[in-house]
């Protein structure tokens, strides 16, 4: 079983090198099988169980009837992770989804001054409209994880680093997945982070990292009380649910 289970770490790595070597990018076409089993000179079974290795990791692509692409080399592996982890932890002082809100915040903050440069004396009627889609949303009591997700994007499309908008995406993705498996109840404050938004776009426009930063602390302030609210109700249960056992027993 050692040895198989290196056969086929050894031709992940082998396919992977190729496809360096090859220059292919994301789309590209990949050699077909017996190509690959001739050049890298390994097994079909070990090609095809490093294939499924690789499709997992979306470094490629199965197109079934058109054959094997290079991937796009998303995040999707590690957000389903990260969600898998969620609903391991579900129950768990919501752990995961905390951990999530603060990597997430730690993004927002880290791009301030990046931002507060690309945004400096411009005008931004797109994510002006996000804002005010969210605020008519949240106003009509209805959710807005759709004019969030554009906002931010829309947001961080500027910056240079592609990972870092990748990532962004990707803990956000999780962030709004992972909210309902905790049945949590609806920020009754939810307008505040709305205006937290608007607060954050005018900071940029002016220029000033410093109250982009504020702005962004404010976005979360809601989400956080919602979250804290739901730990003390989880601790509370636990302990009501301990000295009923104690006085049952």
């Amino acid at each position: 079983m050692v040895r198989t289970h290196r056969r086929g770490n050894d031709a992940v790595e082998r396919i992977q090198d190729l496809i360096l070597a090859e220059g292919l990018r994301p789309g590209d076409p990949m050699p077909t099988e017996t190509a690959l089993c001739e050049r890298l000179e390994i097994s079909r079974s070990s090609v095809r169980e490093a294939m499924r290795t690789l499709a997992s990791l979306d470094i490629v692509e199965v197109r079934h009837g058109h054959g094997t692409f290079v991937g796009q080399l998303s995040l999707s592996p590690l957000v389903d992770g990260l969600l898998f982890r969620a609903r391991l932890d579900d129950g768990n002082d919501l752990r995961a989804l905390r951990e999530v809100v603060e990597l997430r915040i730690a993004l927002d903050l880290s791009v301030a001054e990046q931002l507060a440069d690309l945004y400096r004396d411009t005008e931004n009627p797109e994510l002006e409209g996000h804002v005010e889609e969210m605020r008519e949303l949240a106003s009509a009591g209805r959710p807005f994880p759709e004019a969030d997700a554009a906002f931010h994007t829309a947001l961080f499309s500027r910056l240079d680093n592609g990972l870092l908008r990748q990532l962004a995406q990707a803990f956000w993705e999780i962030h709004t997945t992972a909210v309902p498996l905790f049945s949590l109840p609806p920020a009754e404050d939810i307008l505040d982070t709305v205006e937290a938004h608007r607060a954050m776009l005018l900071a940029l426009e002016a220029g000033d990292a410093q109250a982009y930063r504020a702005a962004v602390v404010e976005h979360y302030r809601p989400l956080g009380r919602v979250l804290d609210a739901a730990g003390h109700a989880d601790a509370d249960g636990v302990l009501s649910a301990g000295a009923g056992t104690s006085a049952g027993a």
